[in-house]
């Protein structure tokens, strides 16, 4: 016959359960606390923007581009929708629009792109080695900044950064675009608060 021995472990001291206890609700309040910052930090670029710009093109000629973008708080975080629309010489108009939404990081002011949901529900950033643009945001002083990076096929890569400075009235927009580290194009006009 076995013999089963039985033992009563002891709880932890009240001392002790009260020291775990105050350290979840201290992480709890900082991690809180970090979140409001940073919500409160972009509250200053919550609204909508619309201008134009005239982009000269490698022939010469020169484009008009209307502009607008939209920029608005989540629960975590906050969401950025652009469009640009192209007004061709011949009337014709061509529109792309864009809408992607950042989350806090552990880097202050740094924020990911939650751009698609991986098979647990979360949101994640895209791959760049696949072809999907890696993208992120950053909030420095005045000027919020959204950097996108694509990877070809063959490995080159382009980069683009949209800088939305706070000024008297609404934006400035200062957008490049750099292939493999060169400059191939600038654009920098106002966006008036609408």
């Amino acid at each position: 016959m076995h013999s089963i021995t039985i033992r009563r472990t002891r709880a932890l001291p009240d001392m002790t359960r009260l020291l775990l206890w105050g350290l979840a609700i201290l992480a709890a309040v900082v991690l809180a606390t970090q979140a409001a910052y940073a919500n409160a930090d972009l509250r200053r670029f919550v609204g909508k923007y619309s201008g134009n710009a005239e982009v000269e093109q490698l022939d010469g000629s020169i484009e008009q581009r209307d502009m607008s973008v939209t920029i608005g708080e989540t629960y975590n975080g906050f969401e950025v929708q652009w469009s640009t629309a192209i007004r061709r010489a011949d009337g014709r108009k061509k529109t792309k629009s864009y809408e992607i939404e950042f989350q806090p990081t552990e880097r202050r002011g740094v924020f990911a792109a939650a751009m698609k949901t991986n098979v647990f529900g979360h949101t994640v950033q895209m791959n760049p080695m696949k072809g999907e643009p890696f993208v992120w945001a950053r909030v420095i002083d005045d000027t919020l900044t959204v950097f996108s990076l694509y990877v070809a096929e063959n490995g080159d890569y382009l980069m683009q950064q949209y800088d939305r400075t706070l000024a008297d009235g609404g934006l400035r927009l200062d957008f490049s675009l750099h292939r493999n580290g060169l400059p191939s194009r600038t654009v920098s006009t106002f966006l008036t608060r609408e």
